[in-house]
Protein backbone atom coordinates (compact mmCIF):
# COMPACT_ATOMS: atom_id res chain seq x y z
CA UNK A 1 0.00 0.00 0.00
CA UNK A 2 1.36 3.41 -1.00
CA UNK A 3 -0.08 6.79 -0.05
CA UNK A 4 0.82 10.45 0.10
CA UNK A 5 -0.18 13.32 2.34
CA UNK A 6 -3.67 14.46 1.34
CA UNK A 7 -4.84 11.05 0.10
CA UNK A 8 -7.98 9.57 1.59
CA UNK A 9 -8.24 6.17 3.22
CA UNK A 10 -11.55 4.31 2.84
CA UNK A 11 -12.05 1.87 5.68
CA UNK A 12 -14.72 -0.73 4.94
CA UNK A 13 -17.04 -1.74 7.79
CA UNK A 14 -16.07 -5.19 9.03
CA UNK A 15 -19.33 -6.27 10.59
CA UNK A 16 -23.02 -5.93 9.82
CA UNK A 17 -24.29 -2.54 10.91
CA UNK A 18 -20.90 -0.79 10.71
CA UNK A 19 -20.69 1.37 7.61
CA UNK A 20 -17.61 2.40 5.65
CA UNK A 21 -15.88 5.62 6.66
CA UNK A 22 -13.28 7.88 5.15
CA UNK A 23 -10.26 9.49 6.82
CA UNK A 24 -7.56 11.83 5.52
CA UNK A 25 -3.88 10.90 5.53
CA UNK A 26 -2.11 13.88 7.11
CA UNK A 27 1.39 12.38 7.37
CA UNK A 28 3.21 9.36 5.94
CA UNK A 29 5.53 7.95 8.61
CA UNK A 30 6.89 4.99 6.62
CA UNK A 31 9.39 5.07 3.77
CA UNK A 32 8.34 5.46 0.12
CA UNK A 33 4.67 5.98 0.95
CA UNK A 34 4.42 2.86 3.11
CA UNK A 35 2.52 2.68 6.44
CA UNK A 36 2.21 3.73 9.16
CA UNK A 37 0.10 6.80 8.45
CA UNK A 38 -1.11 9.61 10.69
CA UNK A 39 -4.80 9.98 9.84
CA UNK A 40 -7.51 12.51 10.70
CA UNK A 41 -11.16 11.55 11.02
CA UNK A 42 -14.07 13.82 10.17
CA UNK A 43 -14.47 14.75 13.85
CA UNK A 44 -10.85 15.99 13.98
CA UNK A 45 -9.47 13.01 15.93
CA UNK A 46 -5.95 12.03 14.81
CA UNK A 47 -4.17 8.71 15.28
CA UNK A 48 -1.44 6.59 13.75
CA UNK A 49 -2.48 3.42 11.95
CA UNK A 50 -1.24 0.55 9.85
CA UNK A 51 -4.12 -0.11 7.40
CA UNK A 52 -5.29 -3.67 6.94
CA UNK A 53 -6.74 -5.44 3.89
CA UNK A 54 -10.12 -3.79 4.51
CA UNK A 55 -8.71 -0.33 3.62
CA UNK A 56 -8.30 1.32 0.21
CA UNK A 57 -6.21 4.42 -0.59
CA UNK A 58 -7.97 6.97 -2.77
CA UNK A 59 -5.77 9.54 -4.47
CA UNK A 60 -7.33 12.97 -5.11
CA UNK A 61 -7.87 13.88 -8.72
CA UNK A 62 -5.54 16.41 -10.25
CA UNK A 63 -6.81 19.98 -9.91
CA UNK A 64 -5.08 21.08 -13.10
CA UNK A 65 -7.16 20.96 -16.29
CA UNK A 66 -6.07 18.51 -18.96
CA UNK A 67 -4.87 20.08 -22.19
CA UNK A 68 -5.87 18.41 -25.46
CA UNK A 69 -3.33 18.88 -28.23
Amino acid sequence: MHASKGDRLLMHGRTVGHSDHMVEIVEVLGTNGEPPYRIRAEDGHETIMWPGPDCVVQHPRSKEPHTIR
